[in-house]
């Protein structure tokens, strides 16, 4: 005779065996489905900086003279492509003529007097070493804008150390440490100036040489 214990026994075990693998299936279709939307959320949020990222490079030579008015009353005009270096009076004036080539709109935080170890493979600078900008300087996606700057302080280590370049006309490389419009995806990029003929002390041209990306992996 059939015993009856042992099949409602097995019966059970079936059962409780079945509502288990339904609940695996289940619990790896959410996992599946958690992940998607992960995906797509992630794949969003780098859409969305991608869309916001500034770059800055040297502007055409096309491209409009701007006019500049420095915070002393110093004046110049910066023609496409141009940089600007020049000593008066003591004072050491500095600019350069850039466009931006990214989507979003570029926030320029601070400077620095690069090393001339320009073409060397070396890690980005630190942004606690950038001289803050004295007044905000926004560049539109698509744009030319520009950069400028002042050392008034002899005493300066700046200042002593671009005088006898600057004078001699010799290669003077800058570091602009910039951002986007909401003060992320900071960017380093480092630009020349050169002085195109050292008999004309004001024509300097502005050539990128190199990125770094500070909140994200580096382009290389």
């Amino acid at each position: 005779m059939a015993d009856w214990n042992v099949i409602s026994a097995l019966a059970t075990a079936g059962g409780t065996l079945v509502l288990a693998g339904a609940s695996f299936a289940s619990i790896r279709s959410a996992d599946r489905a958690a992940l998607s939307a992960d995906r797509a959320a992630l794949s969003a949020e780098r859409a969305l900086q991608a869309s916001l990222r500034p770059l800055l490079i040297g502007s055409r030579l096309e491209a409009p003279q701007q006019k500049l008015i420095w915070q002393d009353g110093h004046r110049a005009h910066l023609p496409g492509s141009a940089g600007y270096l020049r000593l008066t009076e003591g004072n050491l004036y500095l600019a350069a003529s850039i466009r931006n080539i990214g989507p979003g709109l570029g926030v320029i935080h601070g400077w620095r007097f690069a090393p001339p170890e320009t073409y060397q493979n070396v890690a980005h600078p630190d942004p606690a070493e950038f001289r803050r900008q004295s007044r905000d300087l926004y560049i539109a996606p698509g744009d030319t804008g520009f950069w400028h700057a002042a050392i008034r302080d002899p005493e300066d280590p700046d200042h002593q150390a671009l005088v006898e370049p600057v004078k001699n006309g010799e290669r003077v490389n800058i570091d602009l440490l910039y951002g986007d419009a909401e003060g992320g995806q900071r960017t380093i990029s480092r630009f020349s100036l050169i002085r195109v003929d050292r008999e004309q002390e004001d024509r300097w041209i502005c050539q990128m040489v190199r990125h770094w990306n500070v909140d994200r992996p580096d382009p290389r």
